[in-house]
């Protein structure tokens, strides 16, 4: 392919330079160099190939392995993402049928609501006229009792009230017959024997009949204040209704459009990897016959290359031989390629019209080879080409149709795209955010719970200390109890003793202790006497000497007894206060020990519930952060999918937007030309195209 478009250039080049300073060079010479240019090229296309061929081969080495994991990642992948694709299809019929039933619902709520209001409409004006003739029928009874208690009667018969008063008695269906034709009979003035009425029995005909009409105005209000609140809960529960139904309705077209970008990305997704799952998987089941044959038809490339290396570059030496450039600048003279006037001219020059009309910025139409390969025959039918330009014609109108509707579609995907991508980064940057929350709540919990273990040690370490220090002070009271008390009792037969002495009669004997049996019989056998006759016996034997002076007969000594006795009465006292003193405080330690036990528990049952929750919060702390981590992994890939869709949006509408106009430009000027070549063939003149020389050939087509 490289080489004929070599060779077509050669030829081009040789015609478009043709003049009159390529005559003093010789033309071989451009052979020759086009050969070179062809050689340095078929030498770097080596160089590149070789490069491609090793990366391949080395692929083929490491292929199994890769293509293996390939492939197993995506025969998993392939029934996830077509049952998601499925469900998602599901869910969006769903949304779009519940999408109609909301609209349906709100349609239908909207003209209850006009139904509504043109009844209670309706009915307020049938109320208006009622209560307007009813209030009217009682002012009238009121009127013509009032003249007729007044005495009036006969002026107001007179008048129109009268016939007012007497019309509603004949429509009256709550009078009996009778009345009715006794009042008939006084209102019109013809009253008979039989209907001779006292003006007490109208006046009270007249007031039941007021008080009839007065109870329908009454109930007609009643009715229509009733038919107020009906309607005024109806016109806020069908509000309610399809403000709910509109919202609904907002909400499920926005999701029903998003489920359709995700859908044609999963689509566009599954195709994908059922193409590479079949590429890889017929790659993996010829892989040595694929490497084995890529590796031959890369030894028949070099061989063929080598092949044509060397045939360039001997055409090269035999055309730069002297001889041969010699013999060529003889037989080519000047020029390369005369052009002279010929019959076909017209055709050749709508030829280079055509030709003129492609477009670097529009691809190659095959109409237009077309019509140039119908223009290069020997023979060429004007009308039939005619008609190719036509069509031609058509074609890039339409090929411009399709380009604006391109156009249009992708400025719409790619404007919905970049905000669910923007949707996409906010929601990351959300989770980031929950991530950095949760973060923060565990790292709090667990300073929190460490606090509350910390708390529970130190009140387990309070509560013993407590409990020893209860301890000590219950052993301390116990201990100051029998010392106070024993003292007490010591105090108690001091003064019982002084008592014995000094005061008789407040002496308490104490209980006669019972005698052993030894005692018991020394008692009986009457020790004392015996001790008794034997100091006789000796006082007898042994004559006292002459008393000395007797001693003045002893006196109590009342009043200090009664000092010592006071004295212990305060000391007992005292002890008795301590001991009170005492038991209250033991009372007190005690209630304020169990107080502190019964804080103390329900501390520890608080700080216990408080762990177990902010354990609980901590695990849930915990799961939100993995959920959000597993959220966020789940966000960047849907937003790499998504900026992947996005660039493949830009790659496949980039090139058309950006080249839009210039294409549409293009286009035209290519309708333009064909229009020209078109308006060439159909004023065509033979005779003048036989005298055309090549610079009109040149102006023309400039032209």
């Amino acid at each position: 392919m490289n080489r004929h478009v070599a060779i077509t250039a050669l030829l081009s080049g040789v015609v478009a330079d043709h003049d009159a300073s390529d005559s003093a060079k010789n033309p071989i010479r451009r052979v020759v160099n086009l050969l070179q240019q062809m050689q340095k090229k078929v030498e770097g296309e080596a160089a590149k190939q070789k490069e491609v061929h090793d990366k391949y081969m080395c692929y083929c080495k490491t292929a199994g392995q890769t293509l293996q994991a390939s492939i197993d990642g995506a025969d998993t992948k392939l029934p996830q993402l077509a049952s998601t694709i499925k469900e998602t299809q599901a869910k969006k019929v769903q949304f779009e049928q519940e999408l109609k039933d909301h609209q349906a619902s709100r349609a239908e709520a909207k003209e209850a609501i006009a139904k509504a209001t043109a009844l209670r409409e309706k009915e307020a004006a049938t109320f208006a006229k009622a209560s307007s003739d009813m209030k009217t029928n009682v002012a009238a009874m009121n009127k013509a009792i009032t003249a007729i208690e007044s005495g009036m009667g006969g002026s107001f018969l007179q008048g129109q009230s009268a016939k007012a008063v007497a019309r509603l008695a004949i429509d009256s269906e709550d009078i009996s017959g009778y009345d009715r034709q006794v009042l008939l009979a006084f209102l019109t003035g013809k009253s008979s024997d039989e209907y001779a009425p006292a003006s007490g029995q109208i006046t009270g005909i007249l007031k039941e009949m007021e008080a009839t009409m007065a109870k329908e105005l009454s109930e007609t209000v009643a009715d229509e204040e009733s038919s107020k609140t009906v309607f005024g809960e109806l016109m806020a529960a069908k509000k309610k209704e399809v403000d709910a139904n509109t919202k609904a309705i907002e909400t499920k077209t926005v999701r029903i459009g998003e489920m359709g970008v995700e859908i044609e990305v999963m689509k566009n997704d599954l195709s994908d990897t059922e193409e590479q799952l079949m590429e890889d998987q017929d790659f993996l089941a010829n892989t040595d016959k694929t490497c084995g044959a890529k590796e031959a038809q890369w030894e028949e490339a070099v061989k063929m290359r080598a092949q044509e290396l060397l045939a360039i570059a001997e055409t090269i030496k035999f055309l730069n031989d002297d001889d041969s450039l010699e013999l060529f600048k003889k037989t080519l003279g000047s020029s390369f390629i005369q052009v002279a006037n010929t019959a076909d001219h017209v055709a050749r020059t709508a030829l280079a019209v055509v030709r003129d009309a492609r477009s670097k910025e529009t691809r190659d139409h095959c109409g237009i080879d077309l019509i140039a390969l119908a223009l290069t025959g020997k023979k060429v039918n004007f009308e039939k080409v005619i008609e190719l330009v036509d069509k031609l014609v058509a074609t890039l109108k339409n090929e411009q149709v399709d380009d604006n509707n391109k156009r249009e579609y992708c400025e719409r995907q790619i404007d919905f795209t970049e905000d669910a991508v923007k949707g996409l980064a906010r929601n990351i940057d959300d989770l980031k955010t929950l991530t950095a929350d949760s973060e923060e709540t565990i790292a709090t919990t667990a300073d929190e719970l460490k606090a509350l273990a910390d708390g529970l040690k130190a009140l387990d370490k309070d509560v013993a200390e407590q409990t020893d220090m209860r301890k000590e002070e219950h052993e301390d009271y116990v201990e100051l109890l029998s010392t106070n008390r024993a003292a007490m009792d010591i105090l108690g037969v001091a003064k019982n003793r002084l008592n014995k002495f000094y005061n008789p009669k407040l002496y308490k004997a104490p209980p006669k202790p019972e005698l052993t049996e030894e005692e018991r019989i020394s008692e009986n056998f009457g020790a004392p006497a015996f001790v008794q006759v034997h100091v006789h016996h000796q006082q007898q034997k042994d004559a006292p000497p002459p008393p000395p002076e007797a001693v003045e007969t002893y006196k109590k000594k009342g009043q200090e007894s009664n000092g010592v006795m006071a004295m212990i009465d305060l000391l007992v006292a005292d002890l008795q206060k301590e001991v009170t003193e005492a038991e209250v405080t033991e009372k007190d330690a005690q209630g304020e020990y169990e107080q502190f036990m019964r804080e103390a528990a329900t501390k520890r049952v608080t700080d216990s519930k408080t762990i177990t929750n902010k354990e609980e919060a901590k695990a849930n702390a915990e799961m939100t952060l993995q959920k959000s981590k597993d959220e966020s992994q789940s966000k960047m890939k849907e937003i790499m999918a998504t900026e992947q869709y996005l660039g493949n949006l830009h790659k496949e509408c980039d090139w058309l937007m950006s080249n839009f106009d210039l294409r549409k430009e293009a286009r035209a000027g290519e309708i333009d030309s064909l229009n020209k070549a078109k308006a060439v063939l159909a004023g065509a003149d033979f005779s003048l195209v036989q005298t055309v020389k090549v610079g009109s050939f040149k102006a023309l087509r400039g032209a």
